[in-house]
């Protein structure tokens, strides 16, 4: 009777394991739950079904999404009253371990510089616009001019935060590193000749989108880039593919979105709920559901001094400690930096995530306003969507950008930046088609959604646009532009009746930096900067959302 109880059960266990039919089960793996149809493509429609869970992309940590209270600091000694306490709760995603480095920016620097030659007149906008400021470091009663000629090139800063970089500048090595890590994956699974990563060329570029959306198009159009991997010849080489058919069916020699094989989602920068999340780490103060008091910093505690037995006294970051005072007296009780430190030179929170208080404050993708609208949502909160779509030409094809077709935009400082590169999809702003008799949005600009718009001001209804001295915000209006001759001209706005710095050009800035107190380092506490302006203690690192499970393993109850 025993021998045959464990025969059962060992029997029952197989069954389960391998989702055989016994007792009247289904095998899913291969047929549609729907239809019962072959999924597998031998009736024209694949549908992957043995995939694995989302990897970390190259420099980031996984961050597991949840509620938490933002916006909520122990003291508001600026009497900003822009932290106002509401719940918010944030879906998992991934972030830099790290701030962006310096190393890392120049090998942007680096590609750029070989793909848009700076002394092509053509292209001299690219590179230009991509080069960090310098000049930040200069002090008119300081002595950095080292640090001008230094600090971004010399090796000794290679692992130091980058800074003098604008928010715009951020956004756009996001989008190339997204573009990077892309080409690689397919060059590591064979779809693109190996070579392929040192030869890029103005004409030849790969763009992730352009890539899923028009394959063809992709590196100029040239096929035998984009079918010249090992991959690519095997598959036509085992179906026997005439070269006369090679552009009639294209089956598995590009890899589409369905595929699961390149980045589900694009590096971008975090949205200041997902930084000020990241930050906290409230991981080690949580009992059950509900957390136990409050940090005050990533770190445990309510002091900047570790209390640990063996490093008793250490900084616990890089900050300013007082007037005169950027690291303390020289010896085991200085923070060990003067200016910005190098990455993980402390300990990171509980998330596994570097400096997320002190040495740079950091871009985050939001657009500044005093209040976070939680009335309105209280679920990834983010303010800052500009909604656009796929350009179609004429042909009903998308259309990319060429060398003969950057769009180049004047910045308010004067300086030329280039908003798309040749390989890229042009983009226009969502219209009727998209956003007719929709309750979720009804316009592409959402910047000044319940909070400057004609709806929220106190001139609603006067007119669909309203006059320029009827803003909520009434924030100087700088004006640059180029003559035929292609001077630059600069009209500065000398009124002075403006009472705000506030628009939609402004962007939230997180942490405190080397040069701040000890108040800055709380999360919490946000500030706001030009988003085409850069300081020398304002940094940046990348996020990416998780797409899937909320969590990487499966919950069990404790108990």
């Amino acid at each position: 009777m025993k021998n045959y109880s464990i025969i059962h059960l060992s029997a029952i266990a197989v069954c389960s394991i391998l989702m055989v039919s016994c007792g009247g089960g289904n095998d899913y793996t291969n047929t549609s739950r729907g239809t019962g149809w072959d999924v597998t493509g031998k009736n024209g429609f694949e549908l992957k079904t043995k995939y694995k869970d989302q990897d970390a992309a190259p420099g980031l940590v996984f961050v597991e999404g949840g509620t938490f209270t933002m916006g909520r600091v122990k003291d508001d000694p600026m009497h900003d009253w822009n932290n106002t306490p509401n719940q918010q709760h944030v879906q998992s995603f991934y972030i830099d371990e790290t701030e962006v480095t310096n190393g890392m920016y120049l090998e942007m620097l680096d590609w750029v510089k070989r793909v848009f030659p700076p002394e092509d007149e053509q292209y001299r906008g690219i590179y230009n616009g991509a080069v960090p400021d310098t000049l930040v470091w200069r002090n008119r009663l300081g002595y950095n001019e080292e640090m001008t000629k230094n600090y971004l090139r010399f090796p000794s800063y290679a692992n130091y935060p980058v800074v003098g970089v604008s928010w715009i500048q951020a956004v756009e090595f996001c989008n190339w590193r997204t573009d990077r890590v892309n080409e690689k994956i397919l060059v590591d699974q064979g779809y693109v000749p190996k070579d392929q990563l040192g030869k890029a060329t103005a004409t030849e570029l790969f763009n992730t989108e352009t890539y899923l959306n028009a394959p063809t198009l992709v590196y100029g159009g040239n096929d035998s880039i984009t079918r010249g991997g090992k991959r690519s010849e095997q598959l036509e080489k085992t179906r026997g593919k005439l070269a006369e058919r090679r552009d009639t069916d294209t089956t598995g020699l590009y890899v589409r979105r369905e595929d699961g094989i390149l980045l589900p989602g694009a590096y971008r920068l975090p949205t200041e709920a997902e930084w000020e999340y990241a930050a906290l780490g409230m991981g080690s103060v949580r009992e059950y559901n509900a957390y136990r008091g409050r940090k005050k910093y990533p770190w445990n505690g309510q002091y900047t001094r570790s209390g640990d037995r063996k490093t008793r006294g250490d900084h616990l970051a890089n900050f300013k400690q007082g007037d005169g005072d950027y690291g303390g007296i020289a010896g085991w009780s200085d923070d060990g930096a003067d200016i910005t430190a190098p990455i993980k030179s402390y300990e990171p929170n509980d998330f596994g995530v570097y400096d997320m208080a002190g040495n740079v404050s950091e871009w985050v993708a939001d657009v500044y306003r005093p209040i976070v609208d939680d009335e309105f949502n209280d679920f990834n909160y983010y303010r800052g969507n500009v909604y656009t779509k796929n350009s179609i030409g004429p042909d009903g094809k998308v259309e990319v950008v060429s060398a003969d077709s950057i769009d180049y935009d004047t910045l308010s400082n004067g300086k030329l930046i280039a908003r798309t590169i040749p390989g890229e999809i042009k983009q226009v702003a969502v219209d009727d088609e998209e956003t007719y008799l929709r309750t979720n949005f009804d316009r592409s600009d959402n910047r000044n959604f319940r909070d400057g718009d004609s709806q929220s001001s106190k001139y609603f209804g006067t007119a669909d646009e309203l006059d320029p001295e009827q803003r909520m915000y009434d924030s100087p209006q700088h004006r640059v532009s180029v003559d035929a001759d292609g001077n630059v001209i600069r009209e500065y706005d000398q009124a002075n009746t403006r009472s705000t710095l506030i628009d939609n050009e402004v962007r939230v800035i997180k942490g405190g930096s080397w040069r701040d107190r000890e108040y800055w380092l709380d999360p919490a506490t946000r500030r706001f900067y030009p988003q085409d302006m850069a300081k020398d203690d304002l940094g940046f690192r990348c996020a990416m959302s998780r797409i899937g499970s909320k969590s990487k393993k499966s919950k069990s109850p404790r108990n």
